[in-house]
């Protein structure tokens, strides 16, 4: 690794909290929140990988360090993978999660088939120019009642088959072992190794 200094380019403290966790188990160091400089991306590009970046590379530059970004959310088939990119938005701008579960879970009134996936994609921006990406994904399906009062997001209903539980139900170590977002990093420190 060419950096010894990591920001996470996120606002969501929960985001934020679990790709912390993740990363302390892979042995790199992360500039504590309060310590760097946040700056607001607007995250309008049409895919997770163009956010991802669009944040890292903004939060580089403001940081004078490297900066790590993860854009994700939730694809259901029946919706033709919405809410996707809009994940944190479904149900209007500044919606809780709550309101984006409540909303998925009208959206899904009467139909068969609830099939999902969680996508992560990391964008890793360096000081020197250089970048580094990488992409989870985890497969599942959306329960009809939320379920579990741990994680964040559509967590409550998303049911992940390997864990045989939704996220929700299960521990910060059951859930990165697994997930999309875990998937990515652990792809990323692969990627890190040979750097």
């Amino acid at each position: 690794m060419n950096f010894n200094k990591l920001v996470i380019a996120s606002g969501n403290p929960k985001k934020r909290a679990e790709i912390e966790r993740i990363l302390a188990n892979l042995g790199i160091e992360v500039v504590a929140a309060e310590q760097t400089v946040f700056v607001d991306v607007v995250e309008d590009a049409d895919s997770f990988a163009g956010n991802a970046k669009k944040k890292a590379d903004a939060f580089q530059i403001a940081n004078g360090c490297a900066a790590l970004a993860d854009d994700s959310g939730l694809c259901v088939s029946a919706l033709n993978d919405a809410p996707g990119v809009y994940s944190a938005r479904f149900a209007g701008e500044n919606a809780s999660d709550d309101e984006n579960n409540t909303k998925l879970q009208h959206d899904l009134e009467g139909i068969q088939d609830r099939t999902a996936y969680f996508i992560c994609a990391l964008h890793l921006s360096l000081p020197d120019g250089s970048e580094i990406t990488a992409e989870g994904k985890v497969d599942g399906w959306i329960v009809e009642e939320q379920t579990g009062d741990t994680g964040f997001g559509y967590d409550p209903l998303f049911f992940c088959s390997e864990l045989n539980k939704t996220f929700a139900q299960s521990s910060p170590q059951e859930k990165a072992a697994i997930s999309h977002r875990g998937c990515a990093l652990r792809a990323l420190q692969q990627k890190l190794t040979v750097v």
